[in-house]
């Protein structure tokens, strides 16, 4: 062992020992942080914050067991700001008033203060809104943690104020090098063949605490036996997943399973499917994919095809695993098997661009409404024949502002219910031409 460790080999210190891998193992310096290059090296936002000498507001933004906190911590010490760290989870208001307190008397001496909020979406609107005057008169440097999106989760005029940056998960190489760190700190190698340590990689799914976890666990169960995977799984009681939610594997088979429905293989997309879920998923990110495969690739050639994925959301919250994965197959192939059009997707889009490029023309006068006497002097509302009163159901009337002139954007194509939106589109427009015939 002594040829292979070095000095590192010597027992730890009892007191060392009592403490989790992880915490034992954390980074001293911002240089021992693995994984996050794009931000510590030499060109890294990070790096060239710290030479600066003074921090800004930071939102960091990434998966579990990143380093995220450590990060945090290492960079007050690094430009010499006061630390201080609460939990959205167990922190309220009353906790912040405290923190905001003892941020005003350090900086009354002439200090700075580092406010650390783990899982920060986590706090509401308004307790978001308690740091915006903290950070502006200086009292703080806030640098909020989360694992969610921070344009969803977090308010805007707290993004407005602080830098977002993306912590990546662990790549293999960066997990590698921490089984390497394990195996010096522990003194021994980790009992496992090459097979069983790149499954123990995957099973850490980027995450880093989780990899030392796992390491501790095979340290303390596999005795005197090297393992190879089965014998792996066997002792952690965890498959290693068949592909990394937050890398390429993710976006590959939900492409797959995308296009698959859109092509119509419901068995194909069946299986990509239950790929997906037996590597751990969040069913919920399936059905949002669902409903909308529904609106973008199925429309209203089937308009049941919205009801039907909404409805399998609906029963996956109430049935739970692993009888609400039924519901999520059901409408996997109900969307497979549907008759496909992206008509509205398509019109959508050009609306959309007309709208953006095309200015601000008002709407003819005959369809603004007129509650004002002024605005009925100004001709609104005039000219405007109700629907309802024509014996067709159909007025025929031009609702396009009149610079533009009509425009078509919608196109039903010739498959399931958007033949008989054809038939109507087709009867309104030569309702409409006879109209216009007979003003002229």
């Amino acid at each position: 062992m002594s040829d292979l460790f070095g000095d590192a080999a010597a027992p730890a210190q009892p007191d060392r020992l009592d403490r989790p891998l992880a915490d034992r193992l954390r980074p001293a310096t911002l240089d021992e942080v693995t994984g996050q290059e794009h931000l510590l090296g030499d060109n890294g936002a990070l790096r060239r914050m710290i030479a600066s000498g003074r921090l800004g507001s930071l939102v960091l933004w990434g998966p579990p067991g990143c380093g995220k906190t450590t990060v945090a911590r290492l960079l007050a010490d690094a430009a010499d700001y006061r630390f201080e760290q609460i939990s959205a989870v167990f922190s309220g208001v009353a906790d912040l008033k405290k923190v905001f307190e003892r941020a005003r008397q350090h900086r009354s001496t002439g200090g700075r203060t580092m406010l650390f909020v783990d899982e920060i979406h986590r706090f509401n609107r308004a307790q978001q809104d308690s740091f915006l005057p903290v950070m502006e008169d200086g009292t703080v440097v806030l640098v909020g943690a989360t694992t969610e999106n921070p344009s969803f989760e977090l308010n805007a005029a707290l993004l407005s104020r602080a830098q977002v940056l993306k912590f990546k998960p662990l790549d293999e190489a960066g997990l590698t090098a921490l089984i390497a760190r394990a195996e010096t700190e522990m003194g021994r190698p980790l009992p496992v063949d090459e097979d069983a340590k790149a499954a123990l990689v995957r099973m850490a799914d980027g995450d880093g605490r989780a990899m030392l976890g796992l390491c501790e666990e095979v340290y303390a169960g596999a005795g005197e036996d090297i393992l190879d995977p089965a014998g792996l799984e066997a002792l952690v009681q965890r498959r290693a997943p068949i592909y990394d939610k937050a890398q390429d594997g993710h976006y590959n088979l939900i492409s797959a399973l995308h296009k698959c429905v859109r092509g119509s293989d419901p068995d194909a997309a069946l299986y990509y499917l239950a790929r997906m879920l037996a590597a751990g998923e969040d069913p919920m990110f399936l059905a949002r994919r669902l409903i909308r495969m529904a609106v973008e690739d199925i429309g209203l050639a089937d308009p049941q095809a919205l009801p039907q994925t909404i409805a399998a959301r609906d029963a996956y919250h109430m049935l739970g695993t692993p009888e609400g994965e039924l519901a999520l197959a059901q409408a996997t192939v109900y969307l497979a098997t549907a008759p496909k059009s992206n008509a509205v997707y398509t019109a959508m889009k050009a609306a959309e661009r007309l709208a953006r490029d095309g200015g601000s023309p008002t709407p003819p006068n005959a369809i603004l409404n007129a509650p004002t006497k002024l605005m009925k002097q100004e001709g609104y509302g005039e000219g405007y024949i109700y629907d309802h009163d024509t014996p067709e159901g159909f007025s025929g009337q031009e609702y396009f502002p009149e610079q533009l002139g009509r425009q078509e954007f919608y196109s039903p194509v010739d498959r399931g219910f958007e033949r008989e939106l054809r038939k109507r589109l087709d009867y309104f427009a030569r309702l409409r031409s006879a109209k216009t015939t007979g003003k002229s």
